[in-house]
């Protein structure tokens, strides 16, 4: 069992994934546009990125059309204890997407195609952390790639009322690299590497009762990550060793309502409902069988977000949002390297429209209010813990 305690903290390093992202992992932010909009856009749904807000808006597009994009976050939580304060290791991420979309007027039919990624990891606490145990100076950096393949079709049966279906392929690779140099295992370096892909589906509708109003409503199934691959352990003699772990990721289900009182004003209003609770107890395995388990028992929460846009004459356009998120880790089974807490994002945005061009960019500043944690199964956790994160996204698109 001594050999296998460091592949047991390696793996919990590889379940700690970044709470920049609102609702644990998840990466909201897919379009400058909706972002800028506080994301409230699925009742819009008026560009490419409908694939990923609601695909039944893609029949709103002419055409073909194409978008590429960007959201670079920069970010840092701290935690105050009851001896000491100090600053997780500054962060910063850049991650692409790309939706092209298909619209075939005299059948009704729009297909879609968008290539992004719904979730993210990356956190690192110094070691001088009450959770790192001296006299370790472990250090540890980690990464998981998560990428979504998303084709969908659309139907628009009458003017007023489209719906949509598609299929999630995903596929996630995981690397984490950790150092434990303390008694009694004194291993410089530790090295885990694990992949796997699984397939889910969305649908979606999209509704004009009236040229003012618009209802939107999205939902995405689970999807089941178990990651198999294998750990290595450098200085030691017992070699590679087969690893897995299994990580339940959520279904989602978005609802919207946008109101245009003139041609120059779009205002919406979302809740987007996430279903934490698929992730309860993860199981370690090893190839000499299971070592333990982990304890997530997280909690279904929700985002609020809040959106509004002004068209001026020559294609500008700008807009300002408001994004609530709630948090998904109860006090019990909080862990620092996951620093949940409620979130307040705030955005401003600016665009403009050429006859075969668009362009989109935004700016957004993510502040979490100190949150208290006592009571914790690991008393080492108990503190107060603030985030703060800024971000910009730009996207570009065309027309055919």
């Amino acid at each position: 069992m001594t050999g296998l305690f460091p592949l047991f903290c390696l793996l919990c390093g590889l379940t700690q994934p970044n709470s920049v992202f609102a609702l644990g992992i998840r990466l909201p932010d897919q379009d400058a546009f909706a972002t800028a909009r506080g994301n409230a856009f699925a009742a819009t749904a008026n560009d490419p990125s409908a694939i990923y807000y609601n695909p039944a808006g893609i029949t709103q597009l002419e055409g073909m059309n194409l978008s590429m994009g960007m959201y670079g976050i920069t970010l840092a939580s701290r935690y105050t204890g009851p001896t000491q304060s100090i600053n997780s290791q500054q962060e910063w991420a850049a991650l692409p997407r790309t939706f092209t979309t298909l619209s075939l007027t005299n059948y009704h039919l729009a297909f879609g195609l968008g290539v992004y990624e719904p979730y993210g990891l990356s956190m690192e606490w110094p070691n001088k952390a009450p959770w790192l145990k001296p006299p370790s100076t472990q250090s540890s950096s980690g990464e998981i790639d998560y990428i979504r393949v998303n084709p969908v079709v659309a139907w628009q049966p009458c003017d007023t009322f489209s719906i949509a279906a598609g299929v999630m392929l995903d596929y996630s690779q995981a690397e984490l690299e950790t150092d434990f140099n303390g008694p009694p295992y004194n291993i410089p370096g530790t090295t885990l590497h694990g992949r796997d892909t699984d397939v889910g589906f969305n649908v979606a509708m999209l509704w004009h009762p009236l040229p003012q109003h618009s209802f939107g409503l999205l939902y995405r199934s689970a999807t089941d990550m178990d990651y198999n691959g294998h750990v290595s352990f450098q200085g030691l003699p017992i070699g590679s060793q087969q690893a897995r772990l299994n990580f339940h990721l959520p279904q989602t289900v978005t609802g919207g309502y946008s109101y245009r009182p003139t041609t120059n004003w779009n205002l919406e209003v979302d809740a987007d409902w996430t279903d934490w609770s698929s992730l309860r107890d993860t199981t370690i395995q090893t190839g000499t069988g299971p070592i333990g388990a982990l304890d997530f028992n997280w909690k279904p929460s929700s985002m609020y977000e809040f959106g509004v846009t002004r068209y001026f004459g020559s294609g500008w356009r700008a807009s300002a949002g408001y994004m609530y998120s709630e948090n998904s880790v109860p006090n019990s089974y909080f862990m620092a390297t996951i620093p949940d807490s409620d979130r307040h994002l705030f955005s401003v945005g600016l665009g403009k429209s050429y006859k075969h061009l668009t362009w989109d960019a935004a700016y957004q500043l993510g502040i979490g209010p100190s949150r208290s944690v006592s009571g914790d199964t690991n008393p080492s956790y108990n503190g107060s813990y603030e985030f703060l994160s800024n971000a910009l996204s730009f996207d570009i698109g065309w027309h055919f």
